[in-house]
């Protein structure tokens, strides 16, 4: 492959390390190395990361305290026996790939606890009022599995309040869509795991190994996402397979890229149509952080060499973990900061790195299979620190989402 001349330096300096790992049993992760500790890169990086974030939040009106920022406070157990929000019996939509209950996973704890910002309290989550605001609307979430996740919890999240007959789920490829009748609302999900097109654009039929991504290249997605009334944005893990990627740009010839080049590249891209397409006063967009993972045990317990399988509480006290690229987030705060048309960061990098407890780990499925005892006693190799179960950490995430879309200040 060829790499363009501008990019070389990058290439040699290129900060990730690779990390083995699955996604749908295929997928290995690369994390971002760094020889200062954690707490000196947050203290550099972090504050700038999500200025933006801390603007929206003094947007809140009245419901919520003007000087606080929903991304900021702690996990805590809930006292109310208010959660989880929905249970896996309830909801019908969830992908057994997210069932960890359903799937063996003896504890249940992680379902318990709840995020308190540390100035307010979040609003409670009222599907109905919800579903009002969304009356003669459409919701999309847009990205990868991860975001898939966060479509599965935010319909479990509504379904309930909708009557039996007044629902249902379509497939449409690469969309999967729900649609509450009686409100005339769709919630849905749009695969496009790199935002911009690529080979592994197909709903069911992609790979991370053989990743080809078109960088100027966002029409076939846009066709689909115009004139959506709400678009929550959301692209990482598949492009952290290797510290290069394979990508095309204004020719069919391929070049290797760093992932951050290419990904600031691609995101130039979605500004484009962003602004060549979106209509502030009628539409909405939120760009999701990206989510962190919990590969290696040693980042929270010193000595220890497992990953998130058997972790059973949060972390507590302040936690950056090397799967999380500040170089990502920072391009994702460049490119946000540069548009003309508002979209919205919903910081859910900090408060979910805290929650080295809710992941799959190996109370999931591998090639549409779940787990055998035998790989489930091989957690070192088999558990999904990635995705997320459900419910769990994504709920929290469609709470914010919801303090945004009710309580914002017009």
């Amino acid at each position: 492959m060829k790499s363009p001349p501008t990019d070389r330096r990058a290439l040699t300096l290129f900060p990730f390390i690779l990390a083995s790992f699955l996604i749908f049993g295929t997928t290995r992760l690369v994390t971002e190395t760094t020889s200062a500790s954690w707490s000196h890169v947050l203290r550099r990086s972090f504050p700038a990361i999500f200025s933006s974030a801390r603007r929206n939040a003094a947007e809140m009106d009245h419901v919520l305290d003007h000087r606080c920022n929903l991304f900021e406070g702690k996990w805590v157990l809930d006292k109310h026996n208010s959660r989880p929000l929905y249970t896996e019996d309830s909801c019908p939509y969830l992908a057994r790939q997210l069932t960890c209950q359903r799937n063996g996973r003896p504890d249940s704890l992680y379902q318990k606890w709840r995020w308190k910002p540390h100035s307010c309290e979040l609003p409670r989550f009222d599907a109905v009022k919800l579903l009002e605001s969304l009356r003669n609307k459409r919701l999309m979430f847009i990205g990868d599995s991860i975001q898939r996740t966060q479509w599965e919890s935010m319909v479990c999240l509504l379904q309930s309040s909708v009557a039996d007959n007044k629902k249902y789920l379509h497939k449409d490829a690469p969309r999967k869509i729900f649609v509450a009748e009686e409100f005339n609302a769709s919630i849905e999900f749009y695969w496009a795991p790199f935002i911009v097109e690529s080979n592994s654009d197909h709903a069911t039929k992609h790979t991370v190994r053989k990743r080809l991504v078109h960088l100027d290249s966002i029409a076939k997605h846009g066709r689909n996402w115009k004139g959506v009334d709400v678009m929550v944005f959301d692209s990482y893990v598949w492009w952290m397979y290797k510290p290069l990627i394979n990508a095309t740009i204004g020719t069919l010839d391929i070049w290797q890229y760093s992932v951050p080049t290419a990904y600031r590249m691609a995101l130039q891209t979605w500004a484009k149509w962003v602004e060549s397409t979106v209509n502030p006063q009628k539409q909405k967009l939120f760009f999701m952080s990206l989510s962190p993972t919990h590969l290696w045990s040693w980042e929270w317990k010193a000595g220890s060499s497992g990953n998130c399988f058997n972790e059973t509480y949060p972390i507590e006290g302040p936690y950056w973990g090397t799967g999380s690229s500040l170089d990502i987030m920072a391009a994702v705060r460049d490119a946000l900061q540069g548009l003309k048309v508002k979209v919205t960061l919903l910081n859910i990098t900090q408060l979910s790195e805290f929650r080295k407890d809710g992941h799959t780990s190996v109370y999931t499925e591998r090639r549409g299979k779940l787990l055998t005892s035998e790989q489930r006693s091989e957690p070192n190799v088999y558990a999904d620190c990635i995705h997320w179960c459900l419910p769990g950490v994504p709920d929290t995430w469609n709470e914010i989402l919801y303090a945004y879309l009710l309580y914002r200040k017009s």
